[in-house]
């Protein structure tokens, strides 16, 4: 690997060279996430010539992920993200040997999957899969590089346990959110650029840590401002009184449930919704109780997203079924986590439908549609 011609520019650094290129080449590296951070991550550390890369993502293509998620064309559109990334870092370089894996990154596989890597890289957008994955890299002792963006802005990150000595995300954010505390970047927006910008600042930091080269980003965090162009960094330490985790903990119903992305498969619209209300149909606000206290569809019950989903297996279902939750339409936000909560529910036999654009997408037409809000 080290012969091949793309590798010269980079070869002819003197902290790379032949013998950084052979650490490159003999390095394993996880990536959880193959979306808008995964791109640029998979791409430049393909094209850098890591030897071996796997890449896990459960989720599909959908056309509102190919603005940021460049690793994927349209003819991907419905295909596994794994398996469409995984061909992209084939053709972009055939000697890295990839390995999609087609799976939810969950507490019962997480180990396994992640363990024989010397590295891992987190570009999820969900908080259970955050903690999931740094508290199994502290389980394997495994460093782990972790991005996030929202709206504007983007924190970059690498965390070691450094066998129970080190700073992991748990130090960073000791208390997990509650479910739709922390708008998703479906609901809060995001630009592409941004996923460039800090997805190449996570491959640079996964870089330079194999390299064993320059100062690595263990013990701050750094913090891109797009609108100012500027970064900014946080020291950040280990939380003196946290224990070292020892097993994996499954967060998904207590700060939120991560789902695919996309629309729901059973959607109505903002206008659909005055007639099913007349009709009697149940409709759901599934929006935390800071969020409806500023309003929320006349005639419409709260149960947040949480709640409705604390359950689980065919008791879940049949009680469901026996509060009448058949056939009603699910709202939030934006649409994102009626979308999810749908289609989770749809996994388990019950058939519920979701609000197309949600509560923001209805406010300010809520007198032209005939719908009264609450205040």
């Amino acid at each position: 690997m080290t012969a091949d011609p793309r590798y010269l520019r980079q070869m002819r650094l003197p902290q790379v060279g032949i013998t950084g290129q052979e650490k490159l080449g003999d390095a394993r590296v996880a990536v959880i996430g193959a979306g808008g951070l995964g791109a640029p991550v998979l791409s430049y550390l393909a094209a850098a010539g890591i030897g071996s890369i796997t890449v896990i993502d459960a989720d599909t293509v959908d056309l509102s992920n190919l603005h940021r998620q460049v690793i994927h064309r349209t003819d991907a559109v419905g295909r596994p993200k794994a398996v469409s990334a995984a061909e992209h870092l084939a053709a972009l370089n055939p000697e890295v040997h990839v390995r999609a894996v087609v799976d939810n990154f969950t507490p019962t596989n997480a180990l396994e999957v992640l363990a024989g890597h010397d590295l891992v890289l987190d570009g999820t957008d969900n908080f259970p899969t955050r903690y999931l994955a740094s508290d199994a890299c502290e389980i394997l002792d495994l460093p782990l590089v972790w991005g996030s963006i929202l709206g504007f802005t983007g924190q970059v990150s690498l965390f070691h346990g450094a066998g129970g000595t080190g700073v992991t995300y748990r130090d960073v954010h000791p208390v997990p959110p509650r479910p739709g505390e922390v708008p998703s970047c479906s609901e809060a927006g995001v630009l592409g650029m941004l996923c460039g910008v800090i997805g190449s600042t996570m491959a640079m930091e996964a870089v330079k840590h194999i390299l064993g080269v320059g100062e690595t980003l263990h013990g701050r965090i750094a913090l891109y401002d797009a609108l100012t162009a500027r970064w900014m960094e946080v020291p950040v330490a280990r939380h003196p009184s946290r224990e070292a985790v020892t097993e994996l903990e499954d967060l998904t119903l207590t700060c939120g449930l991560p789902g695919p992305t996309g629309p729901a498969t059973d959607e109505v619209t903002a206008e659909q919704l005055p007639g099913l209300l007349a009709a009697g149909v149940r409709v759901i606000d599934i929006r935390e109780d800071h969020e409806v206290a500023r309003g929320m569809v006349a005639g419409a019950e709260h149960l947040p997203m949480g709640t409705l989903l604390a359950a689980d297996g065919k008791d879940a279902a049949d009680a469901h079924r026996d509060s009448a939750l058949e056939g009603a339409v699910l709202y939030c936000a934006a649409g994102t986590r009626s979308s999810s909560t749908q289609r989770t529910l749809a996994g388990r036999g019950i058939a519920v439908r979701s609000l197309a654009g949600g509560f923001e997408g209805l406010r300010d037409r809520a007198d032209q549609l005939g719908i009264e809000l609450t205040r």
